[in-house]
């Protein structure tokens, strides 16, 4: 059990499809929306435009890096391989410390919508166990799970629309194309808090390994869950901002379930609720799966510790890091916030697509499938976002970084010091 061996490619194109969006839905149509209100008021959908645009240059550099390494690991592998093994490790590490963040911010959101406040942590904590358990039975139960889970919520979420629709209480003057007081530093803000939402199809490519015909389906995977999310974003931020306005909606905890009842039909609520639960343990499921995958790349190579490369010998998943991101998650779930997670999980992940770009512009004409240009729009798009995500996730990413580049550093200098160079 201890040996690491190969994943098996057990998953289909609609395996990876399922996968991606249902991490991207649960992410960001119960979590995301409201903390971006708060950032850019009225200037929500311009900032919703921008992290799409940033989100589509990312996903075609990491279709492009997935077709030609079809392996775990996602950017860790592509930036050893295109650029180097400290952009690899920079890259995976910040995705490891981003996700994880959101690990605990999805499990905190589920549980906001199933319990009542008091039981909120201890439930929270159970769900991540609970799933973990369930990603150590193999990836086609992870598959197969997030399936049905996508199917419940986007019916859940047409019935949030129709209701809104159906109230009358809707108004275009809440929609606004214009910076307004928030300005832009607010709109960019919103732009970086929305990125989380959109980040869920990484979670097709760190399972490069798993996938049948992997060149094919993970480019393909990528682009189709993003299209398919965004349209379902897209309709729920205009929906929200008509009927309920910018303020309503920043300060509600749970808004879709405010939504649904806005013309008077109360019996969405306990509708809504099931779906907001239902989306926000779909995307910690794949949450867990590909934070597990990179963990035990990075642990191959020997970034992590070792003894996390261990892969089942019966169920062929990295049961020992899954069942070590749980324990870290539980830990994150007691002590942090939902609002602070978010920040701190998309100062993670912006940085992970930043190498991303990188790593694609340095491709050459034969595994090119996308105009570099988009690879320089990606990658300064990152930049921007995280240099205006609210300070207090700036300075805990920065640190946590700077732990985790000391901690190879360390590594690095204590085998030298046993192996000479080569």
């Amino acid at each position: 059990m201890s040996a690491s061996g190969a994943l098996a490619r057990r998953l289909g194109l609609v395996d990876a499809i399922a996968i991606g969006l249902g991490s991207m839905i649960g992410a960001g149509v119960f979590a995301a929306f409201a903390p971006a209100a708060a950032a850019a008021g009225g200037g929500l959908l311009i900032g919703l435009a921008i992290a799409a645009v940033v989100a589509y240059a990312n996903a075609t550099s990491s279709a492009q890096l997935a077709a030609q390494f079809p392996t775990s690991g996602g950017t860790y592998v592509y930036g050893r391989e295109m650029i180097g093994p400290w952009s690899g490790f920079f890259a995976g590490w910040s995705f490891v410390i981003g996700k994880t963040a959101s690990c605990a911010a999805m499990a905190l959101t589920f549980a906001s919508y199933a319990v009542p406040e008091a039981w909120q942590r201890p439930v929270a904590v159970a769900a991540v166990i609970v799933l973990a358990i369930v990603n150590t039975f193999g990836v086609t139960r992870t598959a197969g799970l997030t399936r049905a889970i996508v199917v419940v919520v986007l019916s859940v979420l047409v019935l949030v629309v129709v209701a809104a629709a159906a109230s009358g209480a809707a108004t275009t003057a809440n929609l606004t194309i214009a910076p307004g007081e928030h300005g832009w530093y607010g709109i960019l803000q919103s732009a970086g808090l929305l990125f989380f939402a959109f980040a869920g199809y990484a979670r097709i490519a760190t399972m490069g390994e798993e996938v049948r015909d992997p060149q094919r389906t993970i480019p393909r995977a990528i682009v189709i869950a993003l299209v398919l999310a965004l349209i379902v974003y897209v309709a729920l931020a205009v929906a929200a901002l008509a009927t309920l306005g910018p303020e309503r909606l920043a300060a509600s905890p749970a808004p879709l379930a405010e939504l649904a009842a806005a013309g008077g039909w109360t019996w969405t609520g306990p509708v809504v609720r099931v779906g907001a639960a239902a989306a926000s343990l779909g995307a910690l499921l794949a949450l867990v799966a590909g934070i597990g995958r990179t963990s035990l790349a990075m642990a191959r190579a020997g970034d992590l510790p070792r003894w996390l490369s261990a892969v089942h010998p019966r169920y062929a998943v990295p049961h020992r890091a899954e069942l070590a991101l749980a324990a870290v998650v539980s830990v994150l779930i007691l002590t942090t916030d939902l609002r602070a997670a978010i920040g701190f999980s998309s100062f993670g992940v912006l940085l992970y697509y930043l190498i991303a770009n990188v790593a694609a512009y340095r491709q050459g004409a034969a595994a090119r499938r996308f105009p570099r240009v988009l690879q320089i729009v990606g990658a300064v798009g990152c930049a921007v976002l995280v240099a205006t995500l609210p300070w207090p996730s700036i300075v805990g990413g920065a640190t946590v970084v700077a732990v985790g580049v000391g901690y190879r550093a360390l590594r690095r200098r204590a085998r030298e010091g046993v192996t000479p160079r080569a």
